[in-house]
C-alpha cells in the first residue's frame, strides 16, 4: 500500500552514511501507534493518488489541490483535512508556502476498548463524508494550539504521554465536530475510473475470511453504492463501462473465490461458510454456488479429495 512522499527534512548524514529510505513510515505510525509533525519539516512534494495504512488528520496553511474519491477540491485558506485507509487521496502544493501540522494514527491507537464506535462510522472519516474542512483564522489558531501540545507531548518523555496525546486528539476530533464542511468540490474527468477503483477495493478489503463468525457487510451493489455516496446505477453504470462486467458479476466473482478457498483450505461445514460469506440460509448458498459454477459445494469438496464437513 502507497506511504505517504512527504519526507521529513533529514539531519545531514556522516560522510560515507547510507540515505535513509526514502518510503519508510514515521516509526511511531510504523508501529501501529502515533505520531504528530510541524509541517515545515516535510518536503512538499506531490502525493500521488492512493491509499494509506493509516488515519491522517492535517491542519494546513497555504493553497493546494487535494483530490479524494471522486472528487477534488482546491484549499485557498487554513484547513482541517481528514484522512482514512479505506479511501485513496492525492494532494499537491499550490503555492510554495505551506504551514501547519498533521498527526498520523492508527484505529488502535485511539480505540482503546470494544465498546467504542469504529471511527469509520465517524462524520469526520467515514465512507463518503466531506473530508474538508475550511476554517477561519480563530479556528486556526484554536486547532494550532491542540497540535502543538500533542507535539509537545510527544517529545515530553512522559510516562503517561499517550494517555495525554490520546485526549488532546480526541479534543481536536469533537472540535472538528463541531465544524460543517464548506469546500466546493469539483467533479474529476476520469471519475467514473475512481468509482470503479473504490468499489474495487472496498470490495477486496472484505477478503480473505478468517472466522465462520465473521460475516460481509457488503454483499450488494446496493451497499457498495451506499458505502460511496453514489446512486446504485451511477456504480453499475461506471463498473460496466470500465471493465465490461456488471457490479453483481464481479461481486458474485469474489464470493465464488473465496468459497472454494474456504472449501479446499477449512475444515467448516457448509453452512459456517454460507453464513461467513452472508447467506441467510445454507441452501441459499448451494444454489448461488451451483447456478455460478455448475457443481455444488460438496460435490466441489469430494472432487478435491476432503470428507464433506457436517451441515450444521
Amino acid at each position: 500500500m502507497p506511504v505517504p512522499v512527504l519526507l521529513p527534512i533529514a539531519s545531514p548524514a556522516p560522510s560515507g552514511a547510507a540515505p535513509a529510505a526514502a518510503n519508510q513510515l514515521p516509526p511511531v505510525v510504523a508501529a501501529g501507534q502515533f505520531n504528530v509533525y510541524a509541517r515545515e519539516q516535510f518536503t512538499m512534494r506531490k502525493l500521488t493518488f492512493g491509499r494509506r495504512d493509516y488515519y491522517k488528520v492535517a491542519l494546513i496553511t497555504g493553497s493546494s489541490r487535494y483530490n479524494y474519491a471522486t472528487r477534488g477540491v482546491l484549499i485557498d485558506r487554513p484547513a482541517l483535512v481528514f484522512s482514512n485507509p479505506l479511501i485513496p487521496y492525492s494532494w499537491e502544493p499550490v503555492s510554495a508556502e505551506q504551514g501547519g501540522y498533521l498527526c498520523m494514527f492508527t484505529e488502535e491507537f485511539l480505540i482503546i476498548n470494544d465498546r467504542a464506535a469504529s471511527l469509520q462510522e465517524s462524520p469526520l472519516f467515514r465512507l463518503g463524508s466531506d473530508p474538508v474542512y475550511l476554517i477561519s483564522e480563530a479556528q486556526y489558531a484554536d486547532l494550532s494550539y491542540l497540535f502543538a501540545k500533542m507535539l509537545q507531548e510527544m517529545n515530553s518523555g512522559y510516562v503517561y504521554q499517550q494517555e495525554v496525546v490520546r485526549n488532546y486528539l480526541n479534543l481536536l476530533l469533537h472540535e472538528a465536530l463541531k465544524l460543517q464542511p464548506q469546500a466546493t468540490y469539483y467533479q474529476h474527468p476520469n471519475a467514473a475510473s475512481r468509482i470503479v477503483a473504490l468499489f474495487q477495493g472496498l470490495l477486496e478489503r472484505q477478503f480473505p475470511i478468517d472466522s465462520p463468525a465473521h460475516g460481509l457487510p457488503l454483499r450488494t451493489p446496493a451497499d457498495f453504492a451506499r458505502q460511496l455516496s453514489v446512486h446504485v446505477n451511477h456504480l453499475n453504470r461506471a463498473v460496466r463501462t470500465l471493465t465490461g462486467k456488471t457490479t453483481s458479476a464481479h461481486i458474485a466473482e469474489r464470493l465464488i473465490g473465496e468459497a472454494k478457498a474456504l472449501l479446499q483450505h477449512t475444515s467448516w461445514s457448509t453452512a459456517e461458510i454460507a453464513y461467513a460469506l452472508g447467506f441467510a440460509y445454507p441452501t441459499y448458498f448451494n444454489n448461488f454456488f451451483k447456478k455460478q459454477t455448475g457443481t455444488t459445494p460438496s460435490a466441489l469438496r469430494a472432487g478435491l479429495g476432503q470428507a464433506p464437513a457436517p451441515v450444521v
